[in-house]
């Protein structure tokens, strides 16, 4: 089988120890394919190093919302530029998170739309962060269209997740499928069509509940597959090749690793 995990943070200080390591793992257990979004501007050339220099990684370039205290206007402008000289295969992480009262929802919207339009002008897909802000969101995509994407831990509606799957976009699930107090969570990964769904672990956060308290790997990303076969009553391998079929074609990705 093979399986992409469609957001993990690679890139991050948590992983410099044994990156290697953990990729070997993730090869031995078919993840052969990762997508690492960025987080900030001062990550981008580290992020682009590590995909550059390892096969099956793939690069998001992006300014999350969570950082908003460490973007500046310049850094729209060079998001822009390094997307057209880069390419790399998505914009994001990006979106609007309501969670964290503490967060100016106006500054957040003004980088939100603007790297909106750095995605449609490059005619790429984004990779959304949203919390507490699903119908915020859906009203700028209606607003500023973009070509599709994946709401990455999607934890909202099941009418929310109708509009973003008119709207181009794929719906990630990962490691919270693995807890069985994810009462709604679950839920929705069973009765969402499964061509809307793509897997993903966020690591290092989120991880599965065989790991509670540690950090997250993507090598765990198997076990968010037997979660979600289980709860859909389906054979593990025909979802591997669905989910990993969806994010080949959300992200446009070549069909060989």
């Amino acid at each position: 089988m093979e399986l992409i995990d469609t957001h993990c943070h690679l890139d991050v200080t948590d992983f410099d120890a044994d990156r290697a390591e953990v990729l070997a793992q993730c090869r031995v257990r078919g993840v052969n394919r990762i997508v690492v979004p960025a987080v900030d501007a001062a990550g981008w050339d580290k992020l682009l190093a590590l995909c550059a220099g390892e096969a099956g990684l793939y690069p998001a370039l992006g300014l999350h919302p969570v950082y908003l205290e460490r973007h500046r206007p310049p850094h729209v402008t060079a998001l822009a530029e390094r997307v057209a000289r880069q390419r790399p295969v998505a914009v994001g992480e990006i979106g609007l998170d309501y969670f964290v009262t503490d967060l100016d929802r106006a500054r957040q919207q003004s980088l939100f739309e603007a790297q909106l339009r750095v995605a449609a002008d490059a005619r790429l897909p984004v990779l959304l962060h949203v919390r507490k802000a699903h119908d915020e969101v859906l009203a700028t995509l209606r607003r500023i269209p973009v070509k599709g994407g994946i709401c990455h831990a999607f934890n909202g509606s099941l009418q929310q997740a109708r509009h973003y799957i008119k709207l181009g976009f794929k719906l990630g699930f990962g490691g919270m499928l693995t807890y069985e107090r994810s009462l709604k969570l679950r839920r929705l990964a069973a009765e969402l069509p499964l061509d809307a769904l793509v897997l993903e672990t966020d690591a290092p956060d989120l991880v599965v509940a065989s790991h509670r308290g540690e950090r997250n790997s993507p090598a765990y990303l198997p076990e968010c597959l037997a979660a979600l076969a289980e709860l859909r009553g389906e054979d593990p391998a025909y979802l591997a090749a669905a989910t990993t079929r969806n994010a080949l074609a959300v992200l446009d990705l070549p069909t060989a690793a």
